[in-house]
């Protein structure tokens, strides 16, 4: 009662709490979220030249290309990323330059006889290989009578591909317009003719870094670091980098893992052996059902032999072929002609309505060709939807067993009678098709069926393993323990290369979600840390968890030239040979080639026909310095020491021809720009990248 009565006394107080309250609701809720009254920018993933993109409009792009797609979802979203880059970039050129694409340029590009290549790309008949304009068509009517507005995600879809398409063209024109702006002067043509037809020959000693034992070469930071200042160029880098080192422990099947799955395929043989439908019994049980004839030399060499002399019925297993236990059933066996020829006449179909209709059609063209009112080939090059053989009347010479479908293939090699008409349902839709002839040659062939299960550790397995590793991070919180550690059980630590803020891949380890997981982890950790999370990777094909990483972080790097520390294991050797050529430069005297081989052990050597674009020498290797130093000798010339990538060098010219005057100018021109210009398109997107200003936030988002 006496705090009610205190409240009442001081009522005004609680009227201001209450106030404030309201207010810090109303203030957090204008700050926050997507609809922020002061421009949140939480749902910004890039800011590309003062032009923003949205993560939900990338998202949204993303579910409508790949929704319903598999592969490795940053794969698909880096090539996303560069796409918006990219068309931000080239857009702002565009405008720059006053280039566009017009609308009938547009209607053009995605229906006329010319597609652009993303039409090209994504509307390809895959019997033909060319594009589809039936089905451009198509849509262009559903585009023109507004029929398409039916389909939403179609509309969403297409309009974005005109963005693609614009897009494309446009950086096809900036592109077009930077290779014609390349031009080769005279002199460059000249030069570039005497580099290509001045070979010279010269005589070298070459004294390898071996000569000094590594144990005689002490190396300090201030070495490191004059190596690391002399390639500049070579080891600076433009973002911030993470190295982690980590432990793999792989997730194999127990010897109890694998005697349940070989028993598991035992318990079935008696009824595989039974069973009358084989392709469905291996439906049901997850085997491989018979399709093809085979020969001996396409069986698996763990059981060819002995699957040759099985009679038909017999079940052979288990075995063990890779990482699966098996058991194989021969179906049929026969003698089997080598080669047939036929001709066939195809109606594509996709649907069940399509599938129905085009059976009427082969239904139409069968009684056309029994009541003798038209030929076979005309026929084909009328009507047949395979591309690949209606030109020439839809015949296929030479085919070998199991090179078409299952369908086609029983009618040309096993129940198909020579010159009569057959009608054959197939993915690709209704064929009439007509045996010609079968080779005089046959091979004895087999259909079998199979049954397999994969040598794969079982729940319990992965689960005692994982138990053990979440032990192991406990026991073990810093790198410097996690290297002991990895030490006492006999393992190998790996080192990461310098992982990039958005990359999605670790070595071998491979890309996806774990990796991405980890990696996002080292940009928010300290040095020496060890994740506290365990990360399981899965095989790409069984889908179980094949291993499980413990990493720990050992490495920070900010963007340029990187420190000694970080980069040392790296250049060690290379900084090492340096050390060594410098030394083996301070021991030789004068310029005797001769004297000098005398004085290492080693020999005088030649080198021929050399020239000055040339990149690798016969018999000594990669060694650019060496050639620039004799292209900068007169004939008879020693040059001085050159501290190469494989030893030190001597180097005496011993011919070097005049240089001959060329006699096409214009030729040498065009042969010198021609590989300059093939370079523009992936070089020249690349350039407006680095000089963009663009702010990347995909770490905040995946």
């Amino acid at each position: 009662m006496a705090l009610i009565s205190k409240i009442r006394k001081n009522s005004w107080l609680l009227v201001v709490l209450i106030a404030l309250g309201l207010v810090g609701f109303i203030v957090m809720d204008m700050t926050s979220g997507q609809q922020s009254v002061f421009g949140s920018s939480q749902t910004i993933l890039a800011d590309i030249e003062g032009k923003k993109l949205d993560w939900n409009k990338f998202y949204r792009t993303e579910q409508l290309l790949y929704g319903n797609s598999g592969g490795d979802v940053y794969s698909r979203r880096s090539q996303l990323w560069n796409y918006f880059v990219e068309e931000a970039l080239v857009q702002e050129e565009a405008e720059a330059l006053g280039l566009g694409v017009s609308k009938e340029e547009l209607l053009d590009l995605q229906f006329g006889v010319n597609p652009s290549p993303v039409i090209r790309q994504r509307f390809q008949n895959p019997q033909t290989g060319q594009v589809d304009f039936q089905q451009l068509n198509q849509i262009k009517t559903a585009i023109e009578d507004g029929s398409i507005a039916d389909d939403p995600r179609m509309v969403s879809y297409w309009a974005h591909q005109e963005k693609e398409i614009i897009k494309d063209r446009l950086q096809s024109k900036i592109n077009g317009m930077v290779s014609k702006a390349i031009y080769t002067p005279t002199w460059m043509a000249e030069m570039g003719h005497n580099e290509q037809n001045m070979p010279i020959n010269f005589a070298f000693v070459k004294v390898p870094f071996d000569e000094i034992d590594n144990t005689e070469v002490s190396l300090s930071d201030a070495d490191y670091e004059a190596y690391l200042k002399e390639n500049k160029a070579r080891y600076t880098t433009e973002e911030e980098t993470r190295r982690l080192e980590y432990l793999v422990f792989n997730v194999a099947p127990t010897a109890k893992d694998s005697a349940a799955l070989r028993t598991k395929v035992a318990e079935l043989i008696p009824e595989f052996k039974a069973a009358a439908d084989d392709s469905a019994f291996t439906a049901r049980n997850y085997g491989v059902p018979p399709t093809t004839y085979l020969t001996k030399e396409q069986l698996t060499p763990v059981v060819a032999d002995t699957v040759m002399n099985m009679a038909e019925g017999d079940v052979y297993g288990p075995y063990i072929d890779g990482s699966f236990y098996k058991a194989v059933k021969v179906v049929d066996r026969r003698m089997m002609a080598d080669s047939a020829d036929s001709r066939h006449i195809l109606i594509q179909a996709q649907a069940p309505q399509q599938f129905t209709q085009a059976k009427k059609t082969i239904d139409s063209l069968e009684n056309l060709l029994l009541t003798q009112g038209a030929s076979f080939d005309s026929l084909a090059m009328q009507f047949s939807q395979d591309g690949g053989s209606a030109a020439n009347g839809g015949k296929y010479e030479g085919t070998t067993p199991g090179q078409f479908v299952p369908e086609y293939n029983d009618v040309l090699f096993v129940t198909g009678k020579i010159g009569e008409y057959y009608k054959v349902q197939t993915s690709y839709g209704w064929h009439l098709i007509e045996v010609l002839k079968r080779s005089a040659s046959a091979t004895p062939r087999v259909k079998v069926a199979f049954l397999q299960e994969a040598i794969v550790p079982s729940e319990d397995t992965q689960k005692d393993i994982e138990a053990e590793v979440l032990a192991f991070i406990g026991e073990n919180r810093d790198l410097e323990t996690l290297r002991q550690s990895a030490v006492e059980r006999g393992m190998s630590i790996q080192t990461s290369r310098g992982l990039k803020r958005n990359d999605f891949a670790i070595g071998e380890l491979g890309t996806g979600q774990a990796s991405r997981d980890l990696i996002r982890w080292a940009f928010n950790a300290g040095v020496g840390e060890v994740s506290p999370e365990l990360y399981g990777y899965q095989d790409a094909v069984q889908y179980y968890t094949n291993k499980y990483v413990v990493a720990g972080l050992v490495a920070k790097q900010q963007a340029g030239l990187p420190s000694v520390a970080n980069i040392k294991s790296e250049i060690e050797q290379l900084v090492m040979n340096k050390k060594k050529g410098e030394m083996i430069k301070s021991k030789i005297s004068g310029s005797d080639l001769g004297s000098i081989a005398q004085q290492f052990g080693t020999k005088v050597d030649t080198a021929r026909s050399v020239n000055f674009n040339a990149t690798f020498i016969p018999n000594v290797g990669v060694e650019s310095k060496v050639i620039g130093e004799a292209f900068s000798l007169e004939q008879g010339q020693t040059s001085e020491p050159v501290i190469g990538q494989s030893g030190v060098f001597v180097l005496q010219v011993m011919s070097k021809p005049t240089a001959s005057q060329p006699n096409n100018i214009p030729q040498l021109r065009r042969n010198m720009a021609n590989p300059v210009r093939q370079q523009v398109p992936g070089q020249l997107i690349q350039a407006m990248k680095k000089n963009a200003s663009i702010e990347d936030n995909r770490s905040r988002f995946y």
